[in-house]
């Protein structure tokens, strides 16, 4: 029996974070969405009332992650997330706006599992993030830590 996955959307612009969903259900997905607009909340959520993530043992968490956040950036989120014994196997998708190569690199060497720039057409960014969604749809994701 495999574990639901729950999808994790940390994003900060709330007409992103719409399209991402309404796209994501378009493509079939209808696990359950936790939206957060910054870091902060999401950091919360994560890791629990006493800051060690050990609150979601046993659960499943697909994160997508924005990196220009108001209040921290995603690069520190990514960071906690990977260093955490309950959270490390989650996997993080950074969906965002930047395209440079040091910071594509860096998201990947801190443990990112796919990087998607957001296109700026509207049309072209639903259609990215329908495909997104049926990645998801097929991937496999490992339950947090017992």
């Amino acid at each position: 029996m495999t574990t639901p996955v729950t999808i994790i959307m940390i994003e900060d612009d709330e007409g992103h974070a719409r399209l991402i969903e309404r796209n994501i259900r378009r493509s079939g997905v209808n696990n359950e969405i936790l939206p957060f607009s910054n870091g902060t909340d999401a950091l919360k959520y994560l890791f629990g009332s006493d800051g060690t993530g050990a609150v979601h043992k046993g659960r499943a968490f697909l994160i997508l992650l924005d990196l220009n956040l108001p209040d921290m950036t995603g690069i520190d989120i990514l960071r906690q997330i990977k260093e955490n014994r309950y959270l490390k196997s989650a996997p993080v998708v950074v969906l965002t706006t930047t395209d440079d190569s040091q910071e594509i690199k860096r998201c990947y060497e801190l443990g990112c599992n796919v990087y998607i720039t957001k296109p700026v057409n509207y049309e072209s960014f639903a259609n990215a993030i329908r495909q997104l969604g049926l990645f998801f749809s097929v991937i496999q994701v490992p339950p947090a830590a017992l």
